[in-house]
C-alpha cells in the first residue's frame, strides 16, 4: 500500500537586521559624563559667585562698622575738646591763725535776731542784728537780702559781693577762688569797690579778682575769724532769688 506523504514547506521568517545605532555606547556614556561635568561646573561657578557676594557684603559691613566707630570716636573726642572743663573748687583750711592781711578792716557789730529790716553801717554789712533765718550758702545771680546773709556770716560763711558791671572773665576768676561750701557769691549795688569780701566783722575791698589777698582772706576768716557761731550750718535756711548752685 502506498502512502502518500505530503511535505509541508514552512517558510523561515525573514529577520531584518537592526540598523546600526547612530550613537555608539561609548559616545553615549561620554555625553552623560559631559553633562554631569557641565552641571558640576555650573554649580561650582554659582558657589563662587555666592562666595564673592558674601565676601563683598562682609567688606561693606566691615567698612560701615569702621566708619560708624570712627564717627563715634570723633564725636567723643570733639565733645571732650569742645566742652569747657570745670576747674575744681578752691579748698581752704577752716579756722583762724590770726594772720594780718593788708587792707582788712574789722568792726564791732553785735549779734541778735530781729524781724524788721536793719540799717547797716557797712556796705555790704559785716555783722549786726539780722533775720532769724540764715541765707543758704551758694552762688546767686541777683542781690540777696542783707538780713539773711548776715546770719550766714554769723555761722562762719564768707560773703563775696561784686559789682554787676565787672567782666565775665573777672567773675569767672573770682568764682574759681571760692570754696563750694560756707560762701555766698552774689552781685550787689553801691559797693565801695568792684569786689568786696566780708566775714563776720571783717571786710576786704578789692579792685580785681587777681588780687593775691583773696586766698589769704579765706584762709583767715572762712569758718573762723570772729564769727560767733562757727560750726552752725549754712544750709537748711532759705534761698534768695537767683540761686544757681
Amino acid at each position: 500500500m502506498r502512502s502518500d506523504r505530503i511535505e509541508v514547506h514552512r517558510e523561515r521568517p525573514i529577520v531584518t537586521p537592526a540598523p546600526p545605532s547612530a550613537t555608539p555606547p561609548n559616545a553615549s556614556a561620554a555625553s552623560v559624563k559631559q553633562q554631569r561635568a557641565a552641571q558640576r561646573a555650573k554649580k561650582l561657578e554659582e558657589y563662587h559667585r555666592q562666595q564673592k557676594r558674601s565676601a563683598r557684603r562682609r567688606r561693606i559691613w566691615l567698612i560701615a562698622g569702621i566708619a560708624a566707630a570712627l564717627a563715634v570716636i570723633t564725636i567723643v573726642v570733639l565733645s571732650v575738646v569742645m566742652t569747657p572743663q570745670k576747674a575744681p573748687d578752691a579748698t581752704y583750711k577752716p579756722g583762724s591763725e590770726g594772720a594780718s592781711i593788708e587792707g582788712v578792716e574789722t568792726f564791732k557789730n553785735p549779734a541778735g535776731h530781729v524781724e524788721t529790716p536793719v540799717d547797716y553801717p557797712e556796705t555790704p554789712p559785716t555783722g549786726g542784728e539780722h533775720s532769724a533765718t540764715w541765707l543758704n550758702c551758694g552762688v546767686y545771680t541777683e542781690p540777696v537780702p542783707n538780713e539773711n546773709a548776715v546770719h550766714a556770716l554769723e555761722h562762719g560763711a564768707i560773703w563775696v559781693t561784686y559789682d554787676p558791671t565787672i567782666s565775665k572773665a573777672e567773675l569767672e576768676s573770682l568764682r574759681l577762688q571760692v570754696p563750694s561750701t560756707f560762701v555766698v557769691l552774689s552781685p550787689a549795688d553801691d559797693l565801695p569797690s568792684p569786689i568786696v569780701l566780708s566775714g563776720w566783722n571783717a571786710q576786704l575791698q578789692l579792685d580785681s579778682a587777681s588780687d593775691k589777698r583773696i586766698p589769704a582772706f579765706f584762709e583767715e576768716y572762712w569758718q573762723g575769724g570772729l564769727a560767733p557761731e562757727i560750726g552752725a550750718p549754712c544750709t537748711g535756711g532759705i534761698d534768695a532769688p537767683g540761686k544757681v548752685s
